[in-house]
């Protein structure tokens, strides 16, 4: 039998955890934890979040733009 990924499954390995929009493969290995999920992304949080670890799942002290309205480019809540 040929080996065929099924298209939930193939998105399901692209998307990021956090706010499931598409990621690639590069980023996910890069930024991602040690099975290669990015939890979070530069759509859902900022630059220097996810160098210091909030792709991984790592909690940061850098306020989080979700939670610190305003921050980072965010509309007040």
């Amino acid at each position: 039998m040929v080996g065929v990924t099924t298209v939930s499954a193939a998105a399901e390995q692209g998307e990021r955890h956090h706010c499931g929009t598409f990621v690639t493969d590069e980023f996910r290995r890069v930024f991602g934890d040690d099975h290669d999920r990015a939890h979070r992304c530069s759509e859902c949080d900022t630059c220097a979040r996810l160098s210091h670890g909030s792709a991984v799942g790592v909690d940061v002290e850098i306020p989080d733009p979700e939670t610190s309205p305003g921050r980072h480019g965010g509309e007040p809540g």
